[in-house]
């Protein structure tokens, strides 16, 4: 008895998976939608920058101070990126590029030993190949 279930069992599964293959799935799109998601997709392939953060590490008015100071970021920590950037009348400099808010907090932890006035920053400005993972 054990033996004929379990062998009706297997039958039924072997029917079952050969009805699988035998079904085919087909899909249609309504024009409008297709024409949405090309124009969708073409958007986005255009953007070469995102939305991420960055860690700004200095905010001055005096341009050496900055120079010397960037500088001495480049010096301790060689893997972190860091660059300047001029918003009238300060000198500013940020490190790194992060995707999300939870990963420049992870650095920005490592950074606040040196660097205690430091903090995260939303930037516009990043492109994909600069985040740091």
């Amino acid at each position: 008895m054990k033996k004929f279930i379990l062998s009706a069992f297997i039958l039924f599964g072997f029917a079952s998976l050969y009805s699988i293959q035998a079904q085919e799935v087909t899909e249609s799109v309504e024009p409008k939608i297709a024409q949405l998601m090309d124009k969708f997709v073409n958007q986005n392939k255009s953007q070469t920058k995102i939305k991420g953060w960055r860690i700004q590490i200095l905010a001055t008015n005096d341009r050496q101070r900055m120079e010397s100071a960037l500088r001495k970021f480049e010096n301790l920590y060689p893997s972190i990126p860091a660059d300047w950037l001029h918003s009238k009348p300060y000198y500013k400099i940020r490190a790194g590029a992060f995707a999300t808010k939870r990963d420049a907090l992870r650095t920005l932890y490592i950074l606040k030993q040196d660097y205690p006035s430091a903090y995260p920053v939303q930037d516009n400005e990043i492109r994909p190949e600069e985040l740091l993972r």
